[in-house]
């Protein structure tokens, strides 16, 4: 990708649009991707960990991909919960543009490709799904979370798929130190080096935040 990362936010490198086949949601498909974006000839190992451990989406209400790339979590969910509106958030043009195509291809109509400023601000979540953007550094992971993960609606939860070498356990104490009182983490899962951590909006405000480790 030359001196582009897969969240830079217009992709100066070559589009090389390809075409890769991929099981989502219990189906094997055929998707659009390209150069500029995250991993871009196959689903990554932590997608394929955060998509086998994580537990059925709500079958309504607004859902949210952050970070979506391509758009493998976007389209699992919106497969799996036709009425629900899935929101995919990138900063990557390119990889929304994938989005879009991706979800035009599969017949669905239920997925919103949109940059963070555009998701409306009133608009609340019934689950998160995210292979975070571990690399952007630590002040901007934490700047994401803090964004995003307080748009959850009471109990409901976050899911986040983070390498074990990259800082997991760290980010999960992290987590249960700088939510407010209402909140909690936990591992849920581990496997091929990654951990899936749970994040709860209780919304009890009496509620301190627990790690369970």
């Amino acid at each position: 990708m030359g001196s582009d990362h897969y969240f830079t936010a217009a992709p100066a490198s070559p589009e090389n649009l390809r075409s890769i086949r991929v099981s989502l949601a219990g189906r094997e498909l055929e998707v659009v991707t390209a150069g500029g974006v995250f991993s871009p000839d196959r689903l990554d190992a932590g997608t394929a960990v955060l998509l086998t451990n994580m537990p059925p989406v709500p079958p309504g209400g607004n859902l949210l991909d952050l970070g979506s790339g391509w758009g493998p979590i976007s389209l699992s969910m919106a497969l799996a919960a036709p009425h629900a509106t899935v929101w995919a958030v990138d900063v990557n043009e390119r990889a929304l543009d994938l989005v879009r195509r991706n979800a035009a291809a599969l017949g669905l109509t239920n997925v919103n490709a949109s940059l963070p400023d555009d998701v409306p601000q009133d608009v609340t979540f019934r689950t998160i799904r995210s292979n975070p953007p571990i690399r952007v550094g630590k002040n901007e992971l934490h700047g994401l979370l803090e964004r995003w993960i307080p748009r959850l609606d009471d109990r409901s939860d976050a899911w986040l798929v983070v390498q074990r070498n990259l800082g997991a356990d760290s980010l999960q104490r992290w987590i249960g130190a700088t939510f407010h009182p209402g909140y909690s983490v936990h591992r849920t899962a581990t496997g091929k080096g990654y951990r899936i951590l749970k994040v709860r909006k209780h919304g009890n405000p009496q509620t301190e935040p627990i790690v369970v480790r």
